[in-house]
């Protein structure tokens, strides 16, 4: 599991799908979802630890695009 597609299909696994519209906000309800599935002893600890860290890493990527985008239109 290496990208934001490979946890999507993970929580499909499960049943779960997330398309809200906006891509910060599917990760955050990713990583809910993912949060639950974990509390219900359903997932590997492993595989649980990857996909919140690939959910993290993406959240970073897309607060900083966000922040150039403001910057962007800040400036206009």
């Amino acid at each position: 599991m290496k990208t934001l597609y490979d946890v999507q299909q993970l929580l499909e696994k499960y049943g779960i799908l997330v398309h809200i519209g906006k891509r910060i906000w599917d990760i955050e309800l990713m990583a809910l979802e993912l949060d639950n599935i974990n509390k219900a002893g359903l997932i590997d600890q492993h595989d649980y630890m990857i996909a919140k860290l690939i959910l993290r890493r993406e959240y970073r990527i897309e607060e900083l695009n966000e922040k150039k985008k403001d910057k962007k239109n800040n400036s206009k």
